[in-house]
């Protein structure tokens, strides 16, 4: 058996040299069959961007409004710019002054009420001067009046209560005032640029569509944006008096409780 083995291993060393020298052979033909000359690819040329795309691709929103103002004649647009402007700044004033006026009512009474218990109408002042907004102001004014009894402890808190309305509302005017001035002033910009296109058609003594297109492009742009101011400023308007009406709610409310609270009192004591 060892022996046939061994032939067997004796009879692959002599061949493998025959089989590798075969699978070359085969390997080359393959080779020299693989190399016969393809067809080139036709190459597809590459799209090329025209500078007009490029353009509005790289165009922010900034740049086109800035196009837009430019295209509307600085002139007229500018008016309707300074609306927004001015509009924007009162109204982010009041805003501001608003929030600040915003006073927890609920916890204030609490307040108001145990240093009445404690330590009296004088102590009551104290807890209204040092807190801030217009509820506070009329606390204070009407416990000032505490000692001419209750009836003048609410004509001073209706009375007060109306100058501190007057003071919330305090701007509302100036908003008001841009909402309706910046659509005219953009009406107007549209009628002078209508006037314009013409006379600029008179002048040429013919009607041509690109004239008369441009013409009345550039003149319906101011009252785009006059339209665009109004609406943006009416936003705005309408959160000032909303805020408004809350904070006034907030007083009566709070008055009527401080009535109460001061009534009974005067009755323990």
């Amino acid at each position: 058996m060892k022996k046939l083995i061994a032939l067997f291993m004796l009879a692959g060393i002599l061949l493998s040299p025959v089989i590798t020298q075969a699978q070359d052979e085969s390997a080359e033909e393959a080779t020299a069959q693989d190399t016969t000359p393809t067809p080139a690819p036709v190459s597809t040329p590459e799209p090329v961007m025209v500078d007009d795309e490029i353009i509005d691709e790289e165009a922010t929103f900034h740049q086109v409004i800035k196009d837009k103002f430019i295209e509307g004649d600085p002139t007229y647009m500018t008016p309707v710019l300074l609306c927004l402007i001015l509009g924007l700044a009162v109204a982010l004033e009041r805003i501001i002054t608003l929030n600040l006026s915003t006073t927890n009512t609920k916890k204030l009474l609490a307040k108001v009420e145990e240093a009445l218990e404690q330590g009296g109408i004088e102590a009551a002042k104290d807890v209204t001067k040092s807190t801030k907004g217009p509820v506070a102001s009329i606390f204070t004014q009407g416990l000032m009046r505490y000692s001419e009894g209750i009836d003048m402890v609410e004509k001073s808190i209706i009375a007060y209560g109306s100058v501190e309305m007057g003071r919330l509302e305090k701007g509302l005017v100036w908003i008001s005032l841009f909402i309706s001035l910046a659509p005219m002033l953009g009406f107007m910009g549209t009628v002078i640029g209508m006037i314009g296109a013409f006379d600029s058609i008179e002048a040429a003594g013919d009607i041509s569509p690109s004239l008369v297109a441009g013409g009345i492009k550039i003149a319906l742009l101011t009252t785009v944006a006059g339209l665009i101011v109004a609406i943006i400023l009416q936003l705005f308007y309408n959160y000032c008096v909303a805020k408004i009406d809350s904070l006034v709610n907030d007083m009566e409310d709070a008055s009527i409780t401080l009535v109460d609270i001061l009534v009974r009192h005067k009755l323990t004591r």
